[in-house]
């Protein structure tokens, strides 16, 4: 074991002999540059203002090449569609939608039921607003549609506005399902319209940076919170409960309570169709995932399952036997466009908002993640006019706000899909079905689009294992990830999604108002400095302290700096200007005195103007020495002080500095050169000026 450690001590050794020889090779350095304030630097270095046009002129700017730049810019079809390589791509394209249109016709059934509305009305939202999308968007491999994240924030304004309790018939006490479900029809349309509003203004302002202000952890935590209140929701349709509409903080809580209050209510046929149509699904995963390779494409496990549950509701009568809730009728045809209720709009727009935020946040991550990965460019602006333009006409047409889906966008990634063909066949194919096929699913039990959606959640509920992770690598964001999910869950979703952004940027403003301040020392043989109370080995260049702080120093952390620079380097800015100030004082007042008296012709007294970058430590001890003197001053005769403020005048002739710290009298320090390492400043305000000006006339 010795011998063969034994060359790689020899390269050690060497390396270190090495490091030295080159130390003390740099050690015989000596750098000196002059000086230059702002003027200066500006003359040295020919500073010129630029001349150029301002942006906003080139706005007004009408030209051939300028319109045709527009047009490419909000219609992208334009630019790929020619160039679309038909030989290469259109049966990849044509494979991949039809894999995520399989996908999404389960899908889009199931999340309207999360949304509160008619099942048809989720075929409608994978019709529309998809085929939009392939006309503006820019990423070629997101999938957009029903998401279960936005059906649910759907669902929670739908069941708000238009509860069930609002729509009792006096005669039966039961609720008018047809009233009710146009009512949350109109109010979902209208949201949509509202979102896409919100999304297409944001993206002509090219306000699309707004989702940067949404981290990782915060988006996460998000997600996994939403997929709890998903996997909550679908509850009653597991067990064939008839819950309450519950809405605003601690909903979620009173509706699981509900839901344990009422189990003995359940219906055995629903929940053995529910369990039945999840293990199925779960086994077609199991067996996806098994056989990837082999496979050219993944099994429609949830088509498969519809079909089959279709057919034996059918064929066994599971709504008449067993009392099983089924879909129900699905009108077949396109609705006609319908204009959105105004008088929503105030009682909507701060859902809206929040939705408008969360759906481009989730749609332009993962279309970055896909970008990265292929090689093209996703743009951010662009992207929100897209999915603005997609529930603003998707609204229009009875729609509710959609986004992309992780699951459908890799399937189409990784069935061969290349730009948004495949979205636009996989619109199509929804639209074959909506005209043609849809009446056949009217037997489905909602139970098994239950099944579909809580096997759905299996990713999203994973997330649970960031705390692990992040407990790990950085807390900070472990403590915004638990404080999202805990408001998520207890305020909803649109309060929760304020207080996680809010809490997120005030975690920001107090991790800057709580830096690590530390005196750098050199490690030994190296060029490297570091915090001498961290690295027992570091040492301090003789004479010199250099100071740094881990954040920028602005208005909010300035006085800290200012204490942390005195108790780390025994600095004490603000009691030495004040001395400093006193002494100069007592010099002007005693020249005048003395000149009046013994008429003495007038010295070049110190300015107030003058500085000198002396710094001092000042300590206690300093402080009573300091003291002493002053008191030992007060004694002196006035003979005395004549002679001292000639002997002044005189040495004032030769060295005009008369308020450097040092012929003042105040205590000297055992260094004689102070570094603020200023590298984290990202900028500078008046606050920060001034604290370092205060440094600097010492």
């Amino acid at each position: 074991m010795g011998l063969s450690e034994a060359p790689g001590q020899r390269d050690t050794q060497a390396l270190l002999s090495t490091t030295q020889a080159m130390e003390l090779r740099r050690r015989d350095y000596h750098v000196e540059r002059p000086l230059l304030n702002q003027e200066q630097l500006e003359e040295l270095g020919n500073r010129s203002s630029a001349t150029g046009t301002l942006q906003w002129r080139t706005w007004f700017r009408c030209s051939h090449a300028r319109a045709r730049a527009l047009l490419l810019q909000y219609f992208p079809v334009l630019a790929w569609l020619p160039q679309y390589p038909v030989r290469d791509w259109l049966l990849g394209d044509l494979l991949s939608g039809l894999s995520v249109a399989i996908m999404q016709l389960p899908q889009g059934l199931a999340y309207a039921l999360l949304a509160g509305l008619p099942p048809v009305f989720g075929l409608y939202s994978s019709f529309y607003p998809v085929f939009i999308y392939f006309l503006f968007g820019t990423s070629r491999h997101i999938s957009v549609g029903t998401f279960a994240v936005m059906s649910v924030m759907v669902g929670s304004v739908t069941e708000s506005l238009a509860p069930d309790e609002a729509f009792l018939q006096a005669s039966n006490s039961t609720v008018d399902v047809a009233a009710r479900d146009a009512a949350r029809v109109q109010v979902a349309s209208t949201l949509s319209v509202l979102v896409g509003l919100f999304q297409v203004g944001l993206g002509l302002v090219h306000f699309g940076f707004v989702v940067t202000y949404l981290s990782e952890p915060l988006v996460r935590a998000y997600t996994t919170a939403a997929s709890v209140q998903v996997f909550v929701s679908q509850l009653k349709y597991v067990f064939g409960l008839h819950l309450s509409s519950r809405s605003g903080p601690l909903s979620l809580i009173y509706t699981v309570l509900e839901v344990c209050w009422k189990l003995p209510q359940t219906v055995v046929g629903t929940m053995v169709t529910a369990v039945v149509a999840g293990v199925v699904l779960v086994l077609v995963k199991l067996f996806n995932d098994k056989l990837r390779r082999q496979l050219p494409m993944p099994l429609p496990g949830e088509l498969l399952t519809l079909i089959g549950a279709t057919g034996i509701s059918y064929g066994v009568g599971l709504q008449h036997r067993f009392g099983v809730d089924v879909v129900g009728k699905i009108p077949a045809g396109l609705v006609p466009p319908v204009a959105p209720s105004p008088q929503l709009f105030a009682r909507l727009v701060g859902n809206a908002f929040a939705i408008a935020v969360v759906g481009f946040a989730i749609a332009i991550s993962l279309g970055k993640i896909f970008a990265l990965r292929h090689g093209y460019r996703v743009d951010s602006n662009q992207e929100l006019v897209a999915l603005g333009l997609s529930n603003l006409i998707g609204g229009i047409f009875q729609c509710f706000p959609v986004s992309c889906s992780m699951s459908r966008s890799l399937v189409q990634e990784s069935t061969g899909g290349n730009t948004q063909v495949a979205g636009a066949i996989s619109s199509l194919f929804i639209l074959i079905i909506i005209v043609k096929l849809g009446e056949l699913f009217q037997d489905l039990p909602k139970a098994v689009l239950a099944a579909v959606i809580i096997v759905n959640l299996k990713g999203m509920l994973m997330q649970f294992t960031d705390i692990c992770s992040l407990w790990k690598a950085n807390r900070v964001d472990l403590l915004i990830w638990l404080v999202t999910f805990v408001a998520t869950i207890l305020l909803n979703l649109d309060l929760g999604l304020a207080v996680a952004v809010v809490f997120s940027l005030l975690l920001v403003v107090v991790r800057t108002q709580l830096p690590h301040y530390a005196v750098l020392g050199q490690v030994p043989d190296t060029d490297i400095y570091r915090d001498v109370a961290e690295y027992s080995e570091a040492r301090e260049v003789p004479g010199v302290k250099v100071f740094r702080s881990s954040a920028t120093m602005y208005f909010a952390n300035a006085e800290l700096y200012s204490d942390m620079l005195k108790q780390r380097c025994g600095v004490n800015v603000d009691h030495l200007i004040s001395q400093k100030k006193k002494l100069l004082r007592k010099q002007e007042l005693k020249l005048k005195r003395l000149q009046k008296e013994n008429k003495l012709p007038k010295q070049a007294a110190a300015s107030k103007g003058t500085s000198i970058s002396i710094n001092v430590n000042t300590s206690v001890t300093d402080i009573e020495s300091n003291d002493v003197e002053g008191s030992k001053a007060k004694q002196v005769s006035a003979g005395t002080e004549l002679e001292d403020t000639a002997a002044r005048g005189q040495e004032d002739a030769k060295a005009p500095d008369m308020s450097s710290l040092k012929t003042l009298g105040l205590p000297q320090p055992d260094f004689h050169s102070l570094i603020l390492d200023l590298s984290s400043l990202s900028f500078v305000d008046t606050v920060c000026l001034k604290s370092l000006k205060n440094v600097t006339k010492l």
